[in-house]
């Protein structure tokens, strides 16, 4: 039986999983006076693992009286410090935060698909050509799969969670160089792609480039999805608007059809490669997508249809909080070589590595071994066209001004008028992360809210099924 440890009547954390510093810093987080107001803030990032500390105050005044409406310092907070939340993306470094990161993609991706009246995009929208877009990688030597019917090839029958998934069938003959040059050079391919799907629409439509611009937009959102074998895949929802974006109608000739053809024509065409010159013992390479695409149509939810509405913007909102980790790498910047023997990475991930820090000198403007934990890819895991939808940032700032009327109202304080008010603030950075004993509490906290978050989904859920039935 595992024994745990209780505070104050507060969740259990498990005793056993503690070492004696740990268990014993917890305890004086625990037991200090301010603990309570220490856990509050906490909550308040969401359970976040390495929270940025500041301190400093701030002062709300009347413009015209000088009265002050409010003030706040940090001086009584726990350790003088107001703990925010680091809003690292990545689920390998803070679940938390990725956990919000992954719901900002997903209202962004599916505002693009459904709509949002709170961001001035039409539900309309629902009715422009839409499609989900899989761009993969080419080949850089056999690997070991699991096919959908027969064996691999090497004449087993893998499991889904065998390591062997993904890593070269000879690496002595597996072109680790050029798999690392193509994830450095995606981005530049996706731009290309983007350019020729353009001219493929115009060709399709009987318009000229500029002609195009005066009837027609073309919106995507995308994510980078790493493959078990270190390659880059792309995911992107790409749609035809009128000239304005979402809310204008797209023109007659937009069909899902032609949108389809211009992807496909646009991936195969010439233009859309990306040459590497020769440098060193490294030949020319010319890199284009792979023979792998799949292009499917968008439909509304609850049609039927797999590729729904909310089911793709929870897939691209999934892979959003991922990088490389799927290939056993790490999660951060790589110092030295030496660093792989002490985290025991896979030896198909250690060649990669020892690629990008092996062709660095010779394609130095590439910076490949500053993103060899990326496997070379430097660009950004998620991102969009301009008029696509909203962006992370005002969906950030609607999330703030919730919060700060959530402290108004609690204050008892009426929302100040911005032209009557005038804020005064002096804010340092102090520091960011847990004490051990804190980030053992810290991540107690983080599953009391996941778990929270896990019960009121179930109870909607149960009550739309009662719903439906009546």
């Amino acid at each position: 039986m595992t024994d745990h440890t209780r505070v104050r009547g507060r969740s259990p954390v498990p005793a056993p999983l503690l070492d004696p510093t740990t268990l014993g810093d917890l305890l004086r987080v625990a037991s200090a006076p301010d603990y309570d107001r220490w856990a509050d803030q906490i909550r308040r990032t969401g359970g976040c693992s390495d929270p940025i500390h500041l301190a400093g105050w701030t002062v709300t005044k009347d413009r015209t009286s000088g009265e002050t409406l409010h003030r706040y310092t940090t001086a009584g907070e726990p350790g003088g410090r107001l703990r925010l939340a680091c809003g690292n993306r990545r689920a390998s470094r803070c679940p938390a935060c990725a956990w919000t990161y992954a719901g900002d993609t997903y209202h962004l991706i599916r505002a693009g698909l459904a709509g949002d009246d709170r961001r001035d995009i039409p539900a309309t929208v629902r009715e422009h050509p839409r499609v989900f877009t899989t761009l993969t990688a080419p080949s850089f030597g056999p690997v070991h799969n699991r096919p959908d019917r027969g064996a691999c090839r090497c004449g087993t029958q893998h499991r889904t969670d065998d390591p062997a998934l993904g890593t070269a069938l000879d690496p002595d003959t597996y072109d680790y160089a050029a798999a690392v040059l193509f994830n450095n050079h995606a981005g530049d391919l996706w731009q290309r792609f983007t350019t020729r799907l353009r001219r493929e629409l115009a060709a399709r439509a009987g318009l000229t480039q500029r002609d195009l611009k005066e009837s027609a937009r073309v919106s995507y959102g995308k994510v980078a999805e790493f493959q078990r074998r270190g390659a880059l895949h792309f995911h992107a929802v790409i749609r035809i608007d009128g000239p304005h974006g979402p809310g204008s109608p797209p023109p007659s000739w937009a069909s899902i059809d032609l949108l389809s053809e211009a992807i496909r024509a646009a991936v195969t065409h010439p233009y859309t490669s990306v040459t590497s010159p020769a440098s060193g013992d490294q030949p020319t390479r010319t890199f284009r997508w792979g023979k792998q695409l799949d292009v499917r149509p968008v439909k509304a939810f609850g049609d039927g249809s797999d590729i729904t509405e909310q089911a793709v913007a929870s897939y691209v909102a999934k892979y959003a909080t991922k990088a490389a980790e799927t290939t056993g790498t790490l999660d951060r910047r790589i110092g030295e070589l030496a660093e792989l023997d002490r985290h025991r990475l896979p030896e198909h991930t250690r060649c990669l590595i020892t690629a990008c820090k092996n062709l660095d000198p010779l394609y130095p403007d590439r910076r490949l071994w500053a993103w060899a934990h990326m496997l070379g890819f430097r660009g950004h895991f998620s991102s969009k066209s301009r008029r696509y939808s909203t962006t992370l940032g005002e969906l950030r700032a609607a999330r703030a001004d919730f919060r700060a009327a959530q402290e108004r109202e609690a204050l008892g304080l009426e929302a100040p008028e911005p032209d009557t008010v005038l804020v005064l603030t002096d804010w340092q950075y102090v520091g960011h992360g847990h004490t051990p004993g804190e980030s053992a509490l810290a991540a107690t906290i983080a599953r009391d809210i996941q778990l929270n978050r896990e019960t009121a989904r179930e109870a909607l859920q149960e009550l739309h099924g009662e719903r439906t039935d009546q």
